[in-house]
C-alpha cells in the first residue's frame, strides 16, 4: 500500500530531528564518547526514587484529577514563589507529562492557522514543528555570538507584524547556553506589551546558570498576565525519564491548556507525581543543596570545555546556563553536518550539529557537558587530534 496518502502532509513535510542521525551511527560504535546527550549524568536521587517506590506499593497506582495532584502544586507553588519570585494559585498550575506536553498544550492553545510564533534561532529542537503542528507559522530569530545568542529590540521589531501572536523565551538556552538577564528581559518587555503579545517562557534549565541568578520574564511588571511558564524536574532534578513537567499562567488560559491536556493525556503518570512532591520538599527543607551541587559540577565542566574549546582553536563563546558548549567550527570549511560525521567516524566523539536546531546553526556544533571530566578530558584530546591531523588546530 501507499501510506504516503494517508498521512498528513503537514506531519510529512516536517522533517525528523537532525539530533538522532547521529546517535544512530555512535549507537553501532565501540568506545564512542557521546557529547551529545541533553539530559544529566547524575541519577535520580534515592530519596525520590525510594518515595515513587513506596507509592506503588501502598496502592497509589490510580488516576489522578487533571490538573494533577494537590500537593505536588502546593509544592510547585511555593517553589516558584521563592526561588523566581513567581506567585500562582494552585489552579494556575498544571501538572504535565514532562515540559514537551506543556509546550504542546500551550502550542495549541494559543495559536490558530496562520498565527505567527517568533523561535529564537538556533534552539530546542521542538519548538519550530510544534508550532507547526498547532497550525502557526514558526519565524525564526537570528540570534548571533556577537550578541551573546540574545533577543534584541531591535532584530524583534523588525520580525514583528499583524500576524504575530506569541514569541517564545527560551532561556537559558538549549543549544547556545545563552542566558538572559533581568536588564536584557528589561530591554523588550515595552515591545511585548504594545505588540500584544503572548509570551511562552520555557524555563526548563532555570536552575542552570552559572553568573546570575536565574530572572523569569513573568516576574517582570506587566508581563505575568501574558506570560505561560513552563518547567519541569528533568534537568534540575536528573528525572528525564519520569516526564514530569508542569506549565503555569494566568487562569484564563491554564483552564483552556487542561481541556486539552484532559482528552489526550488525562493526567501525569501518579508515581512520577508522588517523587516530584518528595524531590521538592526535600530539596527546600535543604536548601537546595543536591541541585546546587549539581550547579558546581556542572559549572566546573563548563569553564573546562569552553576555556579547553578556545585553546585549540574552535572559538567558543562563553556559556552561562543550560549544561552545553557551541563551538564555531567554521575555520575547519566543513559543514556542520560534515564535521560532526567525520570527527564520530574518525575520532569516536558524537556531538550535534549547529543545524539541527535550526536557522543560525550552520557553521557551530552543539556538545554537551552532562558527562564526566573523564570523558570530557577525553573528548578533548580526540577533538585535538582531529583537528590537529587535517591542519585546522
Amino acid at each position: 500500500m501507499n501510506y504516503e496518502k494517508y498521512i498528513s502532509k503537514n506531519v510529512r513535510e516536517i522533517p525528523p530531528s537532525g539530533i538522532r542521525k547521529f546517535f544512530d551511527i555512535a549507537s553501532e560504535m565501540d568506545d564512542v564518547i557521546s557529547l551529545g546527550v541533553g539530559e544529566p549524568d547524575f541519577t535520580t536521587p534515592w530519596n525520590i526514587c525510594e518515595m515513587a517506590i513506596y507509592a506503588i506499593e501502598t496502592g497509589k497506582t490510580h488516576y489522578t484529577s487533571n490538573h494533577g495532584m494537590t500537593p505536588l502544586r502546593q509544592e510547585i507553588k511555593r517553589y516558584l514563589s521563592e526561588r523566581f519570585g513567581l506567585d500562582y494559585e494552585i489552579d494556575q498550575i498544571v501538572a504535565t507529562v514532562g515540559a514537551s506536553e506543556a509546550l504542546d498544550i500551550a502550542f495549541r492553545t494559543l495559536i490558530d492557522p496562520g498565527d505567527e510564533v517568533l523561535v529564537p534561532a538556533p534552539s530546542y529542537v521542538s519548538y519550530m514543528p510544534g508550532v507547526r503542528l498547532a497550525g502557526g507559522v514558526a519565524v525564526p530569530i537570528l540570534t548571533v555570538a556577537e550578541n551573546d545568542f540574545k533577543y534584541t529590540k531591535d532584530v524583534l521589531e523588525k520580525a514583528i507584524t499583524e500576524k504575530t501572536k506569541v514569541i517564545i523565551m527560551p532561556f537559558p538556552n538549549n543549544p547556545t547556553g545563552a542566558i538572559m538577564s533581568k536588564e536584557d528581559l528589561e530591554g523588550i518587555t515595552s515591545l511585548i506589551i504594545e505588540n500584544d503579545l503572548m509570551v511562552i517562557s520555557d524555563e526548563i534549565y532555570a536552575e542552570l546558570t552559572y553568573d546570575k541568578n536565574h530572572v523569569s520574564i513573568a516576574s517582570l511588571p506587566g508581563m505575568k498576565e501574558r506570560t505561560v511558564v513552563i518547567n519541569g524536574f528533568s534537568k534540575s532534578f536528573a528525572m528525564t525519564g519520569w516526564r514530569l513537567g508542569y506549565v503555569a499562567g494566568p487562569i484564563e488560559l491554564v483552564d483552556a491548556m487542561v481541556k486539552i491536556h484532559q482528552y489526550t493525556i488525562l493526567c501525569a503518570p501518579v508515581a512520577a507525581q508522588e517523587a516530584g512532591i518528595e524531590a521538592l520538599k526535600t530539596e527546600r527543607k535543604n536548601g537546595f543543596k543536591q541541585v546546587k551541587n549539581m550547579m558546581n559540577q556542572y559549572n566546573r565542566r563548563r569553564r573546562f570545555m569552553y576555556e579547553e574549546l578556545n585553546k585549540i582553536g574552535l572559538a567558543c563563546f562563553e556559556p552561562l546556563g543550560a549544561f552545553y558548549v557551541f563551538p564555531d567550527i567554521r575555520k575547519t570549511g566543513l559543514s556542520s553536518d560534515e564535521f560532526c560525521e567525520r570527527l564520530v567516524k574518525e575520532k569516536k566523539v558524537a556531538c550535534v550539529p549547529g543545524t539541527a536546531f535550526g536557522e543560525g546553526g550552520e557553521g557551530f556544533i552543539r556538545c554537551s557537558y552532562a558527562s564526566s571530566m573523564e570523558n570530557l578530558k577525553d573528548a578533548i584530546e580526540r577533538i585535538t587530534e582531529f583537528l590537529n591531523e587535517n591542519g585546522w588546530a
